[in-house]
């Protein structure tokens, strides 16, 4: 039997929704989305764009300022915990740039003191001057895209830097930022599983406070979707992502959640965020919101292309698309979320993020818990060992 947890029985989540609608908003996170990049990646299904003529940097700024500007009644009075510069290739902007950004954001909204403030950066274009400068703006928090230590493997990618300028880019980083992010990718064309432990390693010998291991997808329209590279088997990738999380864990990292691993109190705030099924306003072309009411929960998109953006931000029409998430969608929303957090979450965070009461999906959670996917007990849900390695396989007994 699973143990459904009654409202009034929820104290550890203090001010707990009711099946009638949320009591309180949940916290709320800032995305910025800079849509450019040097050159578009054969991997990537991202809203990015290169840059094949001069970025409108000054235009581009003036159109974020003024969607937050438009944005703003919708979440009135409400606290930014963190705020994410996402891209495409943020690091292409000047720090003037995301300076004027920020401070129209501490102008415009009550952004929270010592609010997690993260900049998304390309090794191939970023300099010791560029670090200072964002980081005098305010950036408290550098993820860096490495993908690759070897240059083998990053000109498969088709990066535009290589082996050396990441190493460089991530010492630089390090000396510059307290909190520092490395993406790495494995399961890469060719890649043998002595490379990607070696890439692993090199990533733990620079030591960041976070890390994130992503295994590489081939995407739907992409070019790496349309012409595949030899990639690596189900057994050697599943060899890969095993050994990296055993030699991450011996550095000291905590695998925290799918793709995740930080040290101690050095976690994403505003991925976190993301997991929790907690609320983001996001600003820029592309760029999605997830917000709640006290009687609906809506999800927003920007215009895609960076164009469109700019001519129908400037008439106030920055959204393109506006719609509420239907109960029967709620469950297996938040739970695409939280499960990928491997400790899981505590079952009142179900109610307190979507209003409905945790009987809504009993019975798939029942299918999981049967299968062997995911553990209930001391008022907690989490993924099995099995439910981690077969995430998609677990969400997907929660769509019906």
């Amino acid at each position: 039997m699973i143990p459904i947890i009654p409202v009034n029985d929820a104290a550890p989540l203090a001010g707990a929704a009711t099946v009638s609608g949320l009591k309180n908003p949940p916290p709320l996170s800032l995305y910025i989305h800079i849509p450019w990049c040097v050159k578009k990646c054969p991997y990537c299904d991202f809203n990015s764009h290169e840059s094949r003529q001069e970025i409108p940097e000054q235009a581009y700024v003036d159109a974020l300022i003024a969607d937050l500007e438009q944005s703003v009644p919708k979440v009135w009075g409400r606290k930014i915990r963190s705020v994410f510069f996402g891209g495409g290739t943020p690091s292409l902007f000047s720090p003037e740039a995301i300076d004027r950004i920020l401070s129209q954001v501490r102008m415009l909204t009550p952004l929270e003191y010592e609010a997690e403030i993260t900049l998304e950066a390309n090794p191939g274009t970023v300099d010791a001057a560029h670090f200072k400068g964002y980081r005098d703006a305010g950036v408290n928090r550098l993820s860096l895209g490495i993908q690759s230590f070897d240059s083998r493997y990053l000109a498969s990618l088709g990066r535009i830097h290589d082996e050396k300028q990441a190493i460089t880019a991530a010492e630089l980083a390090l000396a510059t930022f307290e909190s520092v992010n490395l993406d790495v990718m494995y399961g890469l064309p060719n890649q043998s599983l002595e490379d990607a432990l070696a890439d692993a390693g090199r990533a733990c010998e620079l030591s960041p406070s976070h890390l994130s291991f992503y295994h590489l997808t081939l995407e739907p329209n992409t070019p790496f979707h349309r012409t595949p590279p030899s990639l690596p088997d189900d057994d050697t990738s599943a060899a890969m992502q095993e050994a990296i999380e055993q030699l991450l864990a011996q550095h000291g990292y905590e695998h925290y959640e799918t793709s995740a691993f930080a040290r101690k109190g050095k976690r994403a705030r505003h991925n976190l965020n993301y997991w929790t099924f907690g609320d983001y306003l996001g600003i820029g072309a592309g760029a999605h919101s997830k917000l709640s009411y006290h009687d609906r929960i809506t999800r927003e998109a920007r215009h895609k292309h960076p164009n469109r953006y700019l001519e129908n931000t400037a008439k106030g029409l920055a959204i393109d698309s506006e719609w509420s998430i239907s109960q029967d969608e709620l469950g297996f929303e938040f739970m695409m979320n939280a499960l990928r957090l491997t400790e899981g979450f505590e079952i009142g965070l179900f109610q307190l993020r979507t209003g409905l009461a945790i009987s809504k999906i009993e019975p798939a959670l029942k299918i999981a818990k049967d299968k062997g996917l995911i553990e209930i007990e001391n008022n907690a849900i989490k993924p099995t060992l099995l439910g981690q390695r077969f995430l998609n396989e677990l969400l997907q007994i929660f769509l019906g």
